[in-house]
């Protein structure tokens, strides 16, 4: 029977090549069930205990990046175009504010374990550094950054604000634009999530329907209020891509109670 010692030795002499060679989950395991054996046993050399906690870094931070990334599929996939409901007087154009895209969004990407923070810099006269930090729930993080002028310019260059008004303004701005490349989020001024060209909309099925009005019906929630919430006059009329959102929705804010 080989001792610790021997099974740590076996580790230090691997091709030092990339960890991705064996499978994540049994590889994982194998170096926890390791490293516990060889903490237990004196004659472990130090070094060599030290390499082993160093690889289960690397494997664990790893395991976390890929839930990361299939977690931030599965978001993208429940999120449709969101549509604008602001108006900007000075460029004459439609936009989704932060708080459209917030109510439309947080419900699904909390679901699937995000966390977003923010946060600014300052990288030089008159322009706002804005942060998002994504987390998962695995452990693993990314930073998004955008630069946005806070110079309290207009469209046609003029002064139109206060310096505080105008970081203000760039903060808020910042986050927007962020919280759209994060997820890759489009914008349209049309209730049908941009999905036909003059065709039919294809819509939940009945079975969905039903789905949706027992999550309602469960959580004691206002069928007015989610109708009103999707842009639908019946819950037959949602669309089908809408569908796994309605429910992280309903979801969502019943655990808000």
């Amino acid at each position: 029977m080989s001792t610790a010692i021997e099974k740590v030795s076996v580790i230090q002499d691997m091709p030092q090549g990339p960890v991705s060679t064996l499978p994540i989950q049994s590889e994982t395991a194998a170096v926890l069930s390791m490293i516990e054996r060889a903490a237990r046993d004196p004659s472990v050399d130090i070094n060599k205990l030290q390499q082993l906690m160093e690889m289960r870094e690397r494997i664990s931070a790893r395991t976390a990046e890929g839930d990361f990334d299939k977690a931030l599929t599965s978001a993208q996939a429940g999120m449709g175009r969101i549509r604008t409901d602001s108006h900007n007087s000075q460029t004459k154009s439609r936009y989704a504010s932060y708080g459209a895209l917030d109510a439309a969004m947080r419900p699904i990407y909390t679901s699937h374990g995000f966390a977003l923070s923010f946060n600014t810099e300052n990288p030089g006269p008159e322009i706002v550094r804005v942060i998002c930090r994504v987390s998962h729930q695995s452990g693993h993080s990314r930073t998004y950054q955008i630069d946005m002028p806070a110079d309290g310019k207009g469209a046609k260059g003029g002064d139109v604000m206060t310096k505080t008004h105008a970081t203000g303004s760039a903060v808020s701005y910042g986050m927007r634009y962020l919280l759209k490349m994060i997820f890759n989020i489009a914008v349209s001024d049309r209730d049908d999530d941009g999905n036909t060209a003059g065709g039919d909309i294809r819509r939940i099925n009945q079975g969905q329907a039903d789905e949706l009005r027992d999550l309602l019906e469960a959580n004691n929630k206002d069928r007015a209020k989610f109708l009103k919430w999707a842009g639908i006059e019946r819950i037959e009329d949602l669309p089908a891509d809408k569908f796994e959102a309605a429910k992280n929705a309903i979801n969502y804010k019943a655990t808000q109670k």
